[in-house]
Order: C-alpha cells, then structure tokens, then sequence
C-alpha cells in the first residue's frame, strides 16, 4: 500500500501529514500550494474536484481510495493505518474513538473559522490588510469553544488524564490542536484559559508535528 499526501505544511494538510508521521508510516508527499493554480488543474481535479490543496490517496490492493478533507484524512489515516495498541494516535476502544469524533467535529464548526479570522489578522495578512476589529470579534466568539475545552480538561486532569480523550496523544488531540494553535495570537484568551494553553503548548511541541512543519 501506497499513502500520497497533497498540500504543504502551512495548510489544512498538516493535519494528515502530522497524523503519518506520528503513525511512522512511510508516505509520499506532493506538496501542491494553494496558490498558484495548481489546485485547478485536471489532474488534480479528477482527485479532488472541489479544487481545494488537500487530499489524500491511499492505494490499497482492492483499488484506491481517495479522501478530501484535512480532519477526514487525519482521522482515516489513524484509524487505517495505525495500530489500536493503546499506545499511539489510534484510538483503542470505542470511547476514544467517539472522542476523536466528535472533538474533531467541534473544532471545525465551533472554533476554526474564528480561530483563522484570528490568524490571519493578527499575524498572518501584511500589516496594511488586517483588521483588527474583526480580530477583536472572533475572539470574544472563541471565548465559548474555549470555555468548553478549558473545562474538559479540568475534568481530564482531575481524572489523572492529560489529553482529551486519556492519559495519552491522540489524532483528537492533533486535530483540536492544529485548529487551536492557530488562535495563539489572542494571547489574553490563550492566558485565561491556562489549562488550554499548557495542553496546547504541549501538542505542538511533539516531535512530530515540528518534523513536519521543518520538512515543509
């Protein structure tokens, strides 16, 4: 079997890449930007025809199979290509693996739009172009799906556990945490929720995830 992974680190598509090479597992790496076109082109198109960077192609011996989307892919790659050993990102029982659902689902529809907002105009965008009123907005939304996280991970700890779905990192903990990181510029949001913080901190400080970010 043959893992492609299409995209650059400095897209949705570190989430797959991270989720593989957490896992170990050799893979190919097309690093197609998402600017310049390139994700418009028919033969990329007739991988993803949606036109976005990221997809992942996984050519197994029953024929190929084609996932879009960065939290799919993260979560296809670590259930199909991990091991459910209780040691690495796989989730192990079906409790984790609710977890890692339904976290990575949260993260998409309670905290990324704002979190990016956030990004992109704090740092990301040329000073001339960001705005910062729509900064201050996203992050008085943030301070819900923050909330709600900081709790759970109250929760976590009082239970001897220092993830969101147990003792150890798992894909749930790498999917939030690449939708999170990306609100670090809101440092008086991350400072409030110090539990978040130090959980987050934590994540992106694997080994993994800075290979990945040093490879792209």
């Amino acid at each position: 079997m043959t893992l492609t992974i299409y995209g650059i680190p400095a897209s949705r598509a570190v989430r797959p890449l991270w989720a593989a090479t957490e896992i170990g597992m050799a893979f190919t790496h097309v690093p197609l930007p998402y600017q310049g076109g390139g994700t418009r082109k028919p033969e990329f198109l007739a991988i993803n025809p949606n036109g976005h960077v990221l997809a992942v192609v996984d050519a197994r011996p029953d024929g190929d199979v084609v996932v879009w989307e960065s939290m799919a892919c993260a979560l296809y790659i670590a259930r199909h290509h991990g091991r459910a050993d209780g040691m690495g990102i796989t989730p192990s029982s079906p409790r984790e693996d609710a977890e890692a659902l339904r976290w990575s689902f949260w993260a998409m529809t309670e905290a990324e739009a704002d979190a990016l907002t956030v990004l992109m105009h704090r740092q990301a965008m040329p000073e001339e172009r960001r705005k910062p009123e729509l900064a201050d907005a996203a992050e008085r939304r943030l301070a819900v799906p923050f909330r709600v996280i900081e709790e759970h991970l109250a929760r976590q700890q009082a239970a001897g556990q220092a993830h969101l779905a147990g003792e150890r990192f798992t894909v749930a903990d790498l999917c939030v945490a690449s939708v999170l990181n990306w609100a670090r510029p809101a440092t008086a949001l991350l400072q409030a929720h110090p539990l978040t913080l130090a959980w987050l901190v934590r994540c992106m400080a694997r080994p993994a995830y800075l290979k990945v970010r040093e490879n792209g």
